[in-house]
């Protein structure tokens, strides 16, 4: 697949654990990316070791930044347009995690800007730049569905993500709107959920990237969907 033809894809929070792994794996397949991280050395870093692959468009900054997502919409209309959009960027909260009734409300407040209103200003910013069934990938958690002591705040943001998706897919039948629990994962953002404990038992985040290309490359409905337990449907029946 040469550069000119490949597919593009828009990662958000891709220096790093599960971004940095989809972003690799993508590459690979000949896909064309803008990556987006706030950590601007480790994203420049990515970028020269993809660039190898194929065309890489590194734009560090914040996805709470309307002026930084104007960015992303520019490189989106640079490319030709977008075939894939993930919304991968995320906050835990405090580290560790408090109870809701200490949950200091100021840091709430900015894990649900950056948790759901980022990624529905995100698709907003590049609304106009999404191809016909365009796939949109909105990273969530099991947080969002069952009850954990600690994770209100986090869990709950996902929780709200999970349905901000929901009614996409609704009202945008032509896209295929996907939200996607990865798992438990060996990244930085478990290791602080869990300070001072050994995470080295949970899969590294490439364990959850086949699922996640799976609904980028092949012909799933829209969805909620476990990125571990997700099979091709040959393989399913």
């Amino acid at each position: 697949m040469s550069k000119q033809t490949s597919r593009v894809a828009l990662i958000t929070g891709a220096s790093r654990g599960l971004g940095l792994a989809l972003a690799r794996a993508l590459a690979g397949r000949g896909w064309s990316l803008i990556l987006d991280a706030r950590g601007g050395a480790a994203l420049e870093a990515e970028a020269r070791e993809l660039s190898h692959l194929t065309c890489v468009v590194a734009i560090p900054g914040d996805v709470t930044d309307p002026a930084h997502r104007e960015a992303l919409a520019t490189a989106a209309r640079a490319a030709g347009g977008l075939d894939a959009i993930v919304n991968n960027a995320g906050a835990l909260g405090p580290s560790p995690l408090p109870r809701l009734l200490d949950y200091p409300l100021d840091v709430l407040e900015q894990v649900y800007r950056t948790n759901v209103i980022a990624p529905l200003a995100a698709l907003q910013a590049v609304r106009a730049h999404l191809k016909p069934e365009a796939r949109v990938i909105n990273v969530t958690s099991d947080a969002a569905v069952a009850a954990y002591a600690g994770w209100g705040g986090y869990g709950s943001s996902k929780a709200a993500l999970e349905q901000l998706s929901a009614v996409l897919a609704v009202e945008n039948p032509a896209l295929r709107v996907y939200w996607v629990d990865p798992g438990d994962m060996r990244t930085q953002m478990h290791q602080e959920a869990f300070p001072g404990e050994d995470i080295s038992d949970r899969p590294p985040p490439e364990a959850s990237v086949p699922g996640l290309v799976e609904l980028l490359e092949g012909d799933w409905p829209a969805g909620r969907y476990e990125a571990r337990r997700l099979r091709r449907p040959a393989e399913a029946a």
